[in-house]
């Protein structure tokens, strides 16, 4: 819908030939003794319109929109609360989404376990982005804050963010002066250039996991640099709250779907976190994440094609109306 403030014209002038349209009206009502035709009346006030060329802010789709899938492959996953398993069901999720995007818009996938691996640059290919579904290996660990990381490197190339050199520094020992210098590298990252700035605005990534981080660089930091960035985390919690027992090596764990973290991280970014509970709830929440990912900017547009369509159309329907009562066109 365009804004109705923005509204103005290049060529005004022509709009004082819609002065004519009431002296019409006016001497048509005095020759005929009959009230004008007000159908009529509007479709030619709006084809003047027209001829001024009108011109709105409209909200047009940006073609460079990125969405980073990030997909938690830790073994937790294999929990059967969401059948046939959490990972089966978030596999088929996934594919729903990558079906239903736009054709320009460019999504990427990045798996999650003790590391974080780009598993398929972002593309606007549907079938590169399949094939790279088909296998996601369930491993050991669950580094979340890796995965935003390894996301926001992925959409923000040239933004100042390593990766590498803040996972690092998160996995060697706690000494005083290693932490001083980790806080240093994330702090220079949490100052973006504001072309950076700009390319987060047309970003997100969609997080589908139980919540559980335990290894890597602090999840919820990592959000902060995301939010920084402005780049909006979607959060998707897989699993049920009663969770269910998995075999993991050799041992026997009840694993349940940890909603407090994955809540703030959708905050501090301003994104919006949704909980699926089961596999038919997933699907029903890409559907709707299918409408929050709409990126578009504003742009001012030329709307005359648009008021001499709705003009012809009120035209066509009163000459229509009044020549199925009369035989006439007026």
């Amino acid at each position: 819908m365009p804004d109705l403030r923005s509204i103005s014209f290049l060529w005004p002038l022509l709009l004082f030939t819609a002065a004519a349209v009431p002296l019409i009206a006016g001497l048509y009502a005095y020759k005929t003794k009959r009230m004008p035709p007000w159908v009529l009346c509007l479709g030619l006030l709006l084809l003047c319109t027209a001829l001024g060329r009108p011109q709105a802010v409209l909200m047009t789709p940006l073609r460079e929109a990125t969405v980073m899938l990030v997909i938690d492959t830790s073994g937790s996953m294999r929990a059967q609360d969401l059948k046939p398993s959490r990972i089966e069901a978030a596999q088929l999720a996934a594919q729903k989404f990558i079906e239903g995007k736009p054709a320009r818009l460019r999504v990427g996938l990045v798996t999650v376990a003790g590391t974080a691996a780009l598993a398929q640059a972002p593309t606007e290919e549907r079938g590169a982005l399949f094939k790279a579904l088909e296998s996601l290996p369930l491993q050991y660990g669950s580094a979340l804050g890796t995965g935003l990381l390894i996301s926001l490197e992925a959409l923000l190339p040239g933004s100042g963010i390593d990766a590498q050199k803040i996972i690092n520094q998160a996995s060697e020992p706690g000494a005083v002066k290693k932490a001083e210098s980790a806080g240093q590298s994330l702090d220079a990252a949490k100052a973006p250039k504001e072309a950076s700035a700009s390319r987060g605005r047309n970003t997100a990534i969609v997080l589908m996991s139980d919540g559980q981080s335990n290894m890597g660089p602090d999840f919820i930091k990592m959000a902060e640099l995301a939010a920084t960035h402005e780049v909006k985390v979607y959060t998707v919690g897989i699993g049920t709250l009663e969770g269910d027992v998995v075999r993991m090596q050799g041992r026997s764990m009840r694993v349940k779907l940890e909603e407090d973290a994955l809540k703030k991280v959708s905050t501090l970014t301003q994104g919006e976190y949704f909980r699926a509970d089961s596999a038919e709830g997933l699907l029903a929440v890409y559907d709707k994440l299918g409408y929050r990912l709409r990126f578009e900017k504003q742009a001012m547009s030329e709307i005359t094609s648009y008021v001499a369509l709705l003009g012809m159309l009120l035209v066509m329907i009163s000459a229509i109306r009044a020549l199925a009562r009369s035989g006439r066109i007026l």
